[in-house]
């Protein structure tokens, strides 16, 4: 994929991370994660960006993008489709590294948390049942190797249907997925992570990073390894999107599919207690993440008048 380092550079002169597209560049925001900035350049509509500030050295940010491409080569020889997709790194005027990962852009209306607002309860059901078969994909391969393992965000909003028509909202179990949450590197040979964990925590508030290594970061991590895990976070996901009535439903096709189609991996069934438990802490812990964030970049901004590096959004409906 070609990219243009030039205007990426010009863009990261005048960025303004509290309000990204006020800058002199233009840009169409996308999204966003913990540690990214996900936009479109107005003039390269088909190419989605994200935005990495969180290397120290080029050693980190060369391992990084191999690891990135590894990652990558290793979902597709899985079964997985992703999407077309580069990286460029160059140092800032402020001198710091930072990533721009590249993506040929998913259409937003084809994404599955834009597209079960579409679908009847029995299609989502179906979607849920796609996305299972694509995951398991990972984790029959985890179980047949020793030393190398393989992780993935589950999460509804990292999984685009091909093909999907939204004027005709529709999906059948012949529909094909892609998933596009690539620039996270997530594998592991001999449990040594190709990406280092602690970059998970550049964009905690400075003051909370030693508690969150110390009591957090191996779950944190961890769990991405854990089919069961990401499993309830991808139902959990339906409470966020204010759909909860579907989800005893969903919890049937997943424990279905564990004790059929994934039974070789012996995963014990989910509950629903189980995942409005898990919601309810993660909507917590959001809550309080959120807000040390803000003071952080408080801290930061006005105090010792440095500029913050991540994007914050605002009030996030849960």
């Amino acid at each position: 994929m070609e990219i243009n380092t030039g205007l990426l550079e010009k863009f990261e002169k005048t960025i303004d991370t509290i309000h990204p597209e006020r800058g002199k560049i233009p840009i169409n925001m996308l999204g966003y994660g913990e540690i990214s900035l996900v936009f479109e350049l107005v003039s390269e509509p088909d190419i989605a960006y994200k935005r990495l500030p969180i290397f120290d050295t080029e050693t980190q940010v060369q391992r990084h993008i191999s690891a990135y491409k590894v990652y990558r080569q290793i979902l597709e020889r899985l079964g997985i489709s992703v999407p077309l997709e580069d990286a460029v790194w160059f140092w800032s005027q402020k001198g710091n590294i930072v990533l721009y990962c590249a993506q040929k852009k998913v259409p937003t209306e084809t994404i599955g948390n834009k597209i079960i607002h579409q679908l009847s309860e029995e299609e989502i059901k179906i979607l849920v049942l796609l996305i299972m078969r694509e995951m398991n994909k990972i984790w029959a391969f985890n179980d047949r190797s020793k030393t190398f393992k393989v992780g993935l965000d589950g999460q509804i909003s990292n999984w685009a249907v091909m093909n999907y028509n939204p004027r005709n909202p529709q999906i059948s179990e012949e529909d094909k997925l892609l998933y596009f949450d690539t620039s996270t590197p997530m594998f592991r040979i001999n449990n040594v992570d190709a990406m280092e964990p602690i970059l998970f925590l550049k964009s905690a508030p400075f003051f909370l990073r030693w508690l969150l290594k110390a009591l957090f970061l191996e779950d944190v991590v961890g769990r991405y390894y854990d089919l069961r895990l990401v499993t309830i976070d991808l139902i959990a996901n339906f409470f966020k999107e204010q759909l909860p009535k579907l989800i005893p439903g969903l919890i049937k096709v997943i424990n279905d599919f564990f004790l059929d189609e994934a039974a070789e991996l012996n995963i014990t069934p989910i509950t629903y207690k189980e995942i409005h438990d898990y919601y309810e802490e993660d909507k917590q812990i959001w809550v309080i993440f959120q807000n040390a964030r803000l003071i952080d970049r408080y801290i930061q901004t006005k105090l010792f008048r440095k500029q913050y590096d991540f994007y914050l959004p605002g009030k996030i409906e849960r």
